[in-house]
């Protein structure tokens, strides 16, 4: 059981690096072979696509994190916004954009950690959703 949580806290860790690199324009590999990995990952993660995930309200997406160690919690939040973030930026659904903005919301919360980088990208969606 432990084995399977350091391998799901590594995908979510590799997901999230990824994801940090395409949102600040530097990707390593084509947009299209990124698709394919995130989806994996995403069904390796949550035993869901990325479609089924978004469907979900951002409360079932919650308690879906909540059902995980509380330690492990910031790691999955922040994961989440960028998967969000990334895909508000490819199709500009404001759905996304606010699921990412609750995200980052509820990364740096459980964290108690200060990112300026984080902080830029939920001004960003809030002048995108207009909330002052």
């Amino acid at each position: 059981m432990i084995q399977d949580k350091d391998f799901t806290l590594r995908l979510i860790r590799q997901l999230t690096q990824a994801l940090e690199k395409l949102l600040l324009g530097k990707p390593e590999e084509s947009l299209m072979q990124k698709e394919l990995d995130f989806d994996s990952l995403m069904k390796d993660i949550f035993k869901i696509d990325f479609a089924d995930l978004s469907s979900k309200s951002v409360e079932e997406i919650v308690e879906m994190v909540k059902l995980r160690e509380p330690k492990d919690h910031p790691h999955y939040y922040e994961m989440l916004a960028n998967v969000f973030m990334f895909h508000y930026m490819a199709v500009g659904k404001k759905d996304f954009a606010e699921k990412a903005k609750t995200f980052y919301e509820l990364y740096l919360r459980t964290s108690g950690i200060f990112s300026m980088p984080v902080i830029n990208r939920i001004d960003e969606l809030k002048g995108v959703l207009n909330i002052n």
